[in-house]
């Protein structure tokens, strides 16, 4: 993403997007076993500026076990090696749909990433969380999932972060780009997987 604009300073909103979410897997207990230099946090843009649809989401880059390659609908697959700027195989790529993510209010903000965070295995290896259920992403039902992210944000709070790891948060994108100009973000294309010969 690059909204390009004459006014300074430039906005890095991944780079402080990372910052934010790091501060949120140290600050929370359940969330310590998130390491961030394996989480490639990106940006995409939405076609239109409307308020329904995705916010954010986590991409999981490892089957079971950590592994490049495994099954996936009755396929053998690999799946592509992602690395970040210094050569860190990644794990995770974490995406914030812009502008709409920017257009919620700043709660519901932390909110979205405490819920993609809390997508991430406990076991951080590179698959995404499951509730002892065959594809249960949200455990038994949305409402309890909404619940736990609203207690990891309360836990996030009350650790009393420094109100710059989020301020930025508290604007929305026409706001953004009067006070920063420039707002850029890493955009990628999503890696796919690689279907194995038999």
């Amino acid at each position: 993403m690059n909204l390009p604009s004459s006014a300074v300073p430039n906005l890095d909103f991944t780079k402080c997007m990372t910052i934010l979410c790091h501060d949120f897997a140290q600050r929370v207990p359940d969330l310590n076993h998130i390491d961030l230099d394996r989480v490639l946090v990106t940006v995409s843009k939405t076609r239109k500026n409307v308020p329904h649809g995705l916010y954010a989401a986590v991409t999981p880059l490892r089957f079971p076990g950590r592994s490049l390659t495994g099954r996936f609908r009755g396929k053998s697959m690999a799946m592509p090696i992602v690395r970040n700027s210094d050569g860190v195989q990644q794990y995770y790529i974490m995406t914030f749909y812009v502008p709409r993510f920017l257009q919620i209010p700043l709660s519901e903000k932390l909110e979205t990433v405490a819920h993609e965070l809390w997508h991430i295995s406990p076991d951080f290896d590179g698959t995404i969380r499951r509730f002892g259920m065959k594809n249960r992403v949200h455990g038994p039902s949305q409402a309890e999932y909404d619940s736990q992210v609203r207690t990891l944000v309360d836990q996030y709070l009350a650790n009393k972060p420094k109100a710059t790891a989020y301020s930025f948060l508290s604007y929305g994108l026409s706001e953004l780009g009067r006070r920063y100009g420039s707002i850029t973000g890493l955009k990628i294309t999503h890696p796919k997987l690689i279907p194995i010969p038999a």
